[in-house]
């Protein structure tokens, strides 16, 4: 995480536990790349955990360059891709699942973006005030424009679902960048993945309660067909 070595590769480990119950309370296919997000956040705080303890130590270059690499590519290739493919493959209503296609397409040209500037370009991870400061070369021109599609690709998904309780999500995510945005603007890659990965615990929330909802629907189920059968045999 970006406050030390320590703190991410700790994370990581709860983070995974987290992921690795959701994915135990998945029934429905579709439900899978949503429920596998927290298991995505705890290896991206593993690949900062490396980046930290290299430039800690003083370790091997290479490392700490995989390390920052790896981050930054869940950061900005994977996450404008995947957050809004897993809320589309959940998504059953048609109007919305339209929306959630554009929205995907948006995500999956700005993942090449930044794909491209990642392989062109130089990035500079350093610590800055007990934070990760990742320093690039990326077209300033284009920054801004960028960040608002990456804001847009990664929320609005979650406030468009059906889903229940998606939406709450969204809100805490939005939260979490706002005061991201305030208090730590110098390191908003590192921060916000931070709180982001403590907020994908309400992902085993989501899937858990669709998981109940899903078992007593089958038990009303079969009690009506049993009744039926019942009346029938009367």
């Amino acid at each position: 995480m970006c406050f030390s070595a320590g703190a991410s590769f700790a994370g990581a480990a709860v983070i995974s536990a987290i992921g690795i119950a959701a994915v135990r309370e998945v029934h429905k296919p579709s439900q899978k790349l949503f429920a596998t997000i927290p298991l995505f956040f705890a290896f991206q705080q593993v690949a900062e955990g490396v980046v930290w303890l290299s430039l800690k130590q003083g370790g091997d270059h290479s490392l700490q360059m995989a390390g920052a690499y790896i981050f930054l590519l869940m950061a900005l290739v994977i996450w404008p891709m995947m957050i809004p493919m897993a809320v589309l493959r959940m998504e059953e209503n048609i109007k919305k699942r339209k929306v959630m296609k554009w929205i995907f397409g948006a995500g999956l040209i700005l993942s090449l973006y930044y794909a491209v500037c990642l392989v062109n370009l130089n990035v500079y991870p350093r610590i800055n005030q007990f934070h990760i400061q990742y320093i690039n070369d990326f077209p300033k021109m284009l920054r801004h424009i960028a960040f608002a599609i990456y804001g847009f690709v990664t929320i609005a998904p979650l406030f468009i679902s059906s889903v229940k309780r998606v939406s709450i999500f969204g809100i805490l995510i939005i939260i979490s960048f706002v005061i991201t945005g305030i208090l730590y603007k110098e390191y908003l890659t590192s921060v916000w993945c931070f709180f982001a990965s403590l907020i994908s615990a309400v992902i085993y929330i989501i899937v858990r309660e669709s998981q109940e909802e899903f078992s007593l629907y089958n038990q009303r189920f079969i009690k009506l067909l049993s009744d039926r059968t019942h009346w029938r045999n009367r």
